[in-house]
């Protein structure tokens, strides 16, 4: 599926960048900063395997019309099998609490069980992070995407969790942003890596 998926996001970004030139040709739009797209199946993981290994780096985008070819033709999370994940982090931080850019952050999670909110709260989402709609963009690593059989969940990774007024600020951004009327919160990596038990979360909106 890994394969499948860097081939298909190849192709769609060659189609994207197929118009661009001089002579009245379409002049791509330049985002703020290069985004990268991760992509993980989990559901056949090798006996043994550290976690991490299955994640694969798939595409990195600079172009609003990259970003639309790559989200049109694959990177819908309605299109992910079971126990996969859609990853579009900064370019340069990997989906991962080891990297040191997330090293001492946490996320903000919601859960949802339709595939159709699940794909709308991830568009929002990546488009609120493209067009660098939050006053914290400098705090946010990236947004993940689980499909999972029983309950998908969205999750929005930032860098500083002990900063509760910047956190509270951006759940309260993203919460208006992916139109969310149920609480959502906020976890510590360093408690999910501690198998610290704060289900409720540190912080919530």
């Amino acid at each position: 599926m890994a394969a499948e998926v860097e081939t298909a996001a190849a192709a769609a970004a060659a189609a994207a960048s197929g118009g661009e030139g001089e002579g009245g040709q379409k002049v791509p739009h330049r985002l703020e900063r290069k985004w990268t797209f991760w992509f993980d199946n989990q559901s056949k993981p090798k006996q043994g395997a550290a976690w991490g290994t299955t994640l694969r780096k798939v595409y990195t985008f600079d172009t609003v019309e990259e970003f639309w070819c790559l989200y049109d033709q694959i990177f819908r999370p309605s299109k992910l099998p079971a126990n996969a994940d859609f990853h579009c982090f900064k370019t340069g931080i990997e989906p991962k609490w080891e990297d040191p850019e997330c090293a001492n952050g946490g996320k903000w999670s919601v859960t949802c069980s339709r595939k159709g909110t699940l794909d709308n709260m991830w568009l929002e989402t990546l488009m609120a992070l493209i067009g660098e709609q939050f006053d914290e963009s400098e705090e946010i690593c990236g947004v993940v995407a689980s499909v999972r059989q029983r309950q998908d969940k969205l999750a929005l990774w930032t860098k500083t969790a002990t900063n509760e007024a910047v956190q509270m600020s951006i759940g309260k951004k993203w919460k208006e942003i992916i139109d969310c009327n149920d609480k959502i919160v906020y976890s510590f990596h360093d408690d999910s890596r501690r198998e610290k038990s704060s289900r409720g979360g540190r912080y919530s909106v």
